[in-house]
């Protein structure tokens, strides 16, 4: 069998992306047992609820529901448990000292597979207000407006040539 190449996105965290604003992203490996990645092949996890946490020097994700696998019998998962993410000794470190400040969260972003790897992207975050968020939709809805007229414009002149 080849092995797969390029990156196949399982699960994304639209919401986090709403929540949030995104200051920086991280790649990091996760620790999975044989029947969770199954289940992630299988394209099934939400990543809603989740958190992640640094305990230890080590990176811990929370709350992220990857279901139990359908043929597995008693050395399933279970679905809500913390996994343990794989990330560089200094990237580590200066996610910790960014986390600690005050409003700051880290949150996971997207699960994939890369290269055949199970991967999850981490942001580092800061919480929205409810202003922030209304800000944010105004101003796409105002730069989607605005393509539309230029589109409309670019038409017409087409058009009348």
């Amino acid at each position: 069998m080849a092995k797969e190449k390029g990156r196949k996105l399982i699960a994304q965290n639209k919401k986090a992306r709403h929540d949030y604003t995104i200051i920086d992203t991280y790649e990091c490996g996760i620790v999975l047992t044989g029947t969770e990645v199954k289940s992630l092949r299988q394209g099934r996890a939400s990543l809603v609820d989740g958190f992640v946490s640094v305990e230890g020097r080590e990176v811990w994700m929370y709350n992220v529901h990857v279901p139990e696998y359908s043929q597995g019998t008693w050395t399933n998962h279970s679905a809500r448990r913390k996994r343990k993410l794989l990330m560089h000794r200094e990237e580590i470190d200066k996610l910790e000292r960014k986390a600690d400040e005050s409003g700051h969260t880290v949150v996971p972003l997207a699960l994939y597979f890369k290269d055949g790897r199970a991967k999850v992207e981490i942001a580092l975050a800061k919480g929205k207000k409810e202003y922030d968020k209304r800000q944010t939709l105004r101003e796409k809805q105002d730069t989607r407006e605005t393509n539309r007229a230029i589109s409309a414009i670019r038409r017409k002149q087409r058009g009348t040539v």
